[in-house]
């Protein structure tokens, strides 16, 4: 006696397919929707990072204006030290010098207590275009060229971030070449910050 046998249901295999693309169009979602969390998780970690630094930087550098404001006071101060009478047989005006110095003094205490530096370069230090600024080339015979002869004014740096160059008087290329310097010999402009990149310019020294 024969078995007899169900035929297969011609519509289950079009229902399998079927399953089979919404599972596969799910799983596409879900890593969609995995790659969008990640991608808004890292750019909230930036955005903290960044806001962070942010705050850092104005914690650090929030009295670089009221600084700035006071370097002015400084200025007078080192120009009135440098131009101190030289008789000081008098002793109210030795006692008023003597004040003064300790004023600048402690000024200057006071600065480099909060993180601001005066820049001041010595005579013959290269000239360095992200914290000196040229107002003249001069030609000298005992700097070598590019190299700073005078100081007009100090600049001062915060933390690093410079906040005024300090203002120079460069040595020419005539120098150390022991020719003529250009024109009549007396100093030349040098356009600040023209050929140079940052504050002050650079100086040409090639020969």
């Amino acid at each position: 006696m024969s078995e007899d046998k169900t035929p297969a249901d011609p519509a289950e295999a079009p229902a399998n397919d079927v399953e089979t693309d919404e599972v596969a169009a799910i799983r596409a979602e879900a890593a969609a929707l995995k790659e969008q969390v990640l991608r808004y998780a890292a750019e909230a970690e930036n955005t903290r990072r960044r806001a962070e630094r942010e705050a850092n930087d104005a914690r650090a550098y929030a009295i670089q204006k009221f600084a700035r404001d006071l370097l002015g006071v400084a200025d007078n101060l080192a120009r009135a030290l440098s131009h101190l009478p030289t008789d000081l047989a008098d002793p109210a005006t030795k006692n008023f010098v003597v004040g003064v110095e300790m004023t600048e003094k402690e000024l200057q205490t006071a600065f480099e207590r909060n993180g601001l530096k005066k820049i001041h370069p010595a005579k013959g230090e290269k000239f360095d275009p992200h914290k000196h600024q040229a107002m003249m080339e001069l030609a000298e015979t005992d700097a070598p060229p590019g190299s700073v002869v005078e100081v007009m004014q100090s600049g001062y740096e915060l933390l690093g971030r410079l906040v005024r160059p300090a203002m120079v008087v460069v040595a020419g290329k005539a120098a150390s070449a022991g020719g003529k310097p250009d024109g009549d010999g007396s100093a030349n402009p040098y356009s600040a910050g023209e050929d140079g990149d940052g504050p002050g310019g650079s100086v040409d020294t090639r020969a």
